[in-house]
This record gives structure tokens, sequence and C-alpha cells, in this order.
């Protein structure tokens, strides 16, 4: 076992602090990483405060990774000493059950490992996640990175990307698509830069007018605001997908009126509570309100390939690792532009 820094949570109620944590000596298809960046998601908020519960504390969150391999296992072979790799929403699965067949890892049957506040596959290892200086992870579960883009800006990609190429791409967008999306934060910023890389016309629809120069320069191609019934009537039937990342609770019929016949709208937040679907507005136009995940390994790699190629990265604000706690309140209060990364090398300091 080896020793390394990390920042924690001890309680619900507590903030983040120094904690010092045991990982695993690396096995023989182990990838030791040295971490560089690690972004801050929401979904770290929500399990250092419990507010999901299940949380095992002392938690170390952080599923948003990239660094550079320090060690390589005796069997490993995709990965040398030096290579620039990242490491997602989970670091294992069972391998063997349906979904990990088809490269669904991120649904396996018999529950994945993830990055952290999860157990390994021994399902008595507790996982701890990348807030910290380094990571041990199976070969299969490390990524390659393109050093053509910036890191600290690439990390986000572990998570939010993956979350809204999936998606995109199980729903086969593609070149003259008419795409919306609804809610213009870490999710929403990837999805319009992903769906117009794809060729789809892009609209971004908010309640937040300010947002309309935002959602130009990343790519939007129109936008509308929400709280106006002239634009929601005028947009009827209009949108072959909507991707809604919004988190706090909304009308999602008032959003259904919105998608063509065979329409799909598909949901990426998570609301503490959902609204009433009236089944009309499935009915009338045969329209699907689906949900989805994270990807699996393949298609992650596949993503971050796709980003390296139209040199799409996320909007970040690099922190040190001493500002956790104040950018968990500014990410709830919305102000960040659209994701925090924390620089590791605070941490070692």
């Amino acid at each position: 076992m080896t020793q390394v820094k990390s920042y924690a949570a001890q309680q619900a109620d507590q903030s983040l602090a120094p904690f010092d944590l045991e990982r695993r000596t690396p096995g023989p298809t182990d990838v030791e990483i040295e971490i560089l960046y690690c972004g801050v998601c929401h979904s770290d908020i929500h399990t250092a405060r419990n507010e999901w519960g299940g949380t095992m504390y002392p938690v170390v969150p952080g599923h948003e990774i990239v660094g550079k391999v320090s060690s390589v296992g005796s069997e490993v072979t995709k990965y040398k000493v030096g290579d620039t790799v990242g490491v997602g929403c989970f670091v294992d699965s069972c391998g063997h059950c349906n979904n990990c067949a088809e490269d669904l890892e991120q649904y396996c049957e018999n529950g994945n490992s993830m990055t952290y506040n999860s157990m390994l596959q021994d399902k008595k290892t507790i996982t701890y996640g990348g807030y910290s200086t380094h990571i041990v992870v199976t070969e299969k579960f490390v990524l390659r990175v393109s050093d053509k883009l910036p890191l600290e800006a690439v990390a986000p990609l572990l998570c939010a990307g993956i979350t809204t190429y999936s998606p995109l791409k199980h729903w086969n967008v593609k070149a003259g698509d008419k795409v919306a999306v609804v809610g213009l934060g870490g999710l929403g910023h990837m999805a319009v830069k992903i769906a117009a890389a794809m060729g789809a016309e892009v609209t971004m629809l908010s309640r937040s007018p300010e947002k309309a120069k935002d959602a130009d320069a990343l790519g939007a191609h129109h936008f509308e605001l929400t709280t106006a019934p002239e634009n929601m009537k005028k947009m009827k039937g209009r949108f072959d997908i909507i991707i809604d990342t919004v988190s706090a609770q909304h009308d999602y019929n008032s959003y259904l009126s919105l998608l063509k016949t065979d329409g799909t709208m598909v949901l990426l937040g998570v609301p503490p509570q959902m609204e009433q679907i009236h089944a009309g507005s499935l009915i009338f136009g045969r329209k699907s309100l689906v949900g989805s995940l994270v990807g699996g390994i393949k298609e992650t790699q596949e993503m971050l390939d796709f980003c390296a190629e139209h040199n799409i990265v996320s909007d970040v604000e690099v922190i040190s690792i001493d500002k956790i706690n104040e950018a968990y309140e500014r990410t709830i209060a919305g102000d960040v532009h659209y994701r925090f990364v924390i620089d590791m090398a605070s941490l070692k300091n």
C-alpha cells in the first residue's frame, strides 16, 4: 500500500479537508497515475453532502481525472510510464454480464465500481476518487488522452463530455438534425459543442436572456427564451432531439411539445422531484422520453478521440485544492463558466 495526499469530506455537514489515504500497490494489470487535473462535478457535491444518501465517509470525490502514468504492472500492454491518460466515472465492472459484453459497463448488471464512494469488485474495498495526488486503476478502465489539447480543459470530458456525447451518438444525431439543449451549465455547454460538431442545427433553450451571448460563442445556432410563451408556441414540433440537462424541478410536458413526430427527449439531470408526465405529451406524436447515464469505456475513448479531432474541450476555471469548498458553493450558485478544475500540483505543495 502507498499513502497519498487527498481532500475528503468526513461528514455531510463538514467541509472537505486534507486526508491521507492508502492506494493499493499496482498489481500485474494495474496502471498507477499521477493526477494532474480533476474536474469538479455537481455529483461530487451531492455525494460529499449525502444528498443522494448512501455516502460512505470519509469520501474523496472526483471522477474527471487526467494525469500521467507513473508505473505499470507486468502484464500491462496498452500504456507505459509517461503516457497521458484519463479516468472517468467508474474503475471496474464485473466483465461478464450482458451489458459488460456489449461495452456498456456503465449499466453493469452486477454493479460497476464507481471511481469514488463505491466498492471494488471484491465488494469490500471502498473506492476513493480524483481529489488526490495518485490513483491506481486496472488497465481496461484507463483511457488514452491526446496531448494536443489543454489537459485542464480535457478533464471534464471524462464526465460532462461523455454524458452528453453518449445520447447524441446513441440516438444517431447527424448533420442537419435539429437539436435543442435545455440548461447551459457543465453538461449543457458540452452538449452544444458536441452536437454542433456532429453537424446538427443547435438551439439553446434557457430561462436566462444573459446566456444568449455564451450560447453563440459555444456554437449554438439559435437561442430561445423558454419564459416567453410566444417562443414556446412558435417552436412546437421543431426538434428531432432535446437534451435536457436541468436538475431543478421543471415541466417536461412543455418541452415534449417542441418535439417533431418520433422525436426524443433525453433526461440527463436528476431533479429532486419529477413533474407529472401527461400521456398525451407522448401519444400525440409518438414521442419518446428517455434517460441516459455516461458511456462505456469503448464509447468514452471514442468521445475523447472525437473531441481531439474537433478541438473540443470544456470551458474551465482552474483552482487550487484549498479553494474546493468555495468552488462547491459557487457551483451551486451557478457562478462558474462552466466547470471548475483542480490543479493537483497544489495538493503536493
